[in-house]
C-alpha cells in the first residue's frame, strides 16, 4: 500500500488547532508527514496550544515517527524542491499574507517556496484560509492562486451535524482536508450519512 507523504504548513492566522488535529489525524493514518511553520505560525501553536516548543511526539500523539518537522527558513531544504514528490501540501491556518505571497509568487522561506513548487510540479496545494472579513486584497489573491492551480479552503465549519463541542467544530474542517487529501478517515458521518440517519431516525418515529 503507497504510504501518503503530506507536507503541512502553518503560519500565523488565528486556527492552531486546525493544524494540531489535522497532523495527529494524517500520522495515526500512517502518513508521512511533513512540517513547515512559520515563526509567527510557531507563536500561534504556543498561544492557541500551549505548544511553546513544536516536538513530533506531542504534535502526533505518539506517532513521532510518522512526522518530519523542517526549518523554514533554510530555502534550500528537501521540500523546496520539485524532486521531493508528495501527494498535497496544505497550509492551515493560512494567514492573508502567506495566501498573497503564493498567488503572485513571492518566496521569503521554505514553506512558501514548497507550496510555489507544489503549483508548477501541478501538485495539489490546499490553502486553509481563516481571516474575516476578506479585502478585495485578498478576494483577487484568492482568484489568482485558485488559477494557478491551488485550492482556497476556508475555514468555515457546519452546524448541519449538531456539534457540541469545540472539538466537533474542529474535526468538521479536518475531515474535510483530509478528504481533499485523499487520506482515508473516521472522523464523522458524510452529509449523506447524516442525511439517511435522519431519514431512519423520522420511519422510526412514524412507526
Amino acid at each position: 500500500m503507497h504510504t501518503k507523504r503530506i507536507i503541512v504548513g502553518i503560519t500565523g492566522a488565528s486556527g492552531a488547532p486546525y493544524a494540531l488535529r489535522l497532523i495527529t489525524r494524517l500520522a495515526h493514518a500512517n502518513c508521512e508527514v511533513h512540517l513547515l511553520a512559520s515563526a509567527l505560525g510557531r507563536r500561534l501553536m504556543a498561544d492557541e496550544c500551549g505548544i511553546k516548543k513544536l516536538d513530533a511526539e506531542a504534535l502526533t500523539g505518539g506517532r513521532a515517527s510518522q512526522l518530519t518537522i523542517h526549518n523554514e527558513n533554510d530555502l534550500g531544504g528537501p521540500v523546496a524542491s520539485g524532486s521531493f514528490r508528495h501527494d498535497g501540501m496544505i497550509i492551515v491556518p493560512c494567514s492573508g499574507n502567506t495566501l498573497s505571497k503564493v498567488a503572485y509568487g513571492l518566496t521569503d522561506n521554505q514553506l512558501q517556496r514548497a507550496a510555489m513548487v507544489t503549483l508548477k510540479e501541478r501538485r495539489r496545494l490546499i490553502l486553509a484560509h481563516r481571516e474575516t472579513p476578506l479585502s478585495l486584497v485578498e478576494i483577487e489573491a484568492m482568484r489568482a492562486a485558485t488559477l494557478a492551480g491551488a485550492i482556497v479552503m476556508p475555514l468555515s465549519p457546519g452546524f448541519y451535524l449538531n456539534p457540541t463541542t469545540m472539538d466537533d467544530l474542529v474535526d468538521f474542517m479536518v475531515a474535510r482536508m483530509m478528504d481533499l487529501l485523499g487520506v482515508e478517515h473516521e472522523i464523522q458521518p458524510t452529509w449523506d450519512e447524516h442525511l439517511a440517519a435522519e431519514r431512519a431516525a423520522r420511519r422510526g418515529e412514524q412507526a
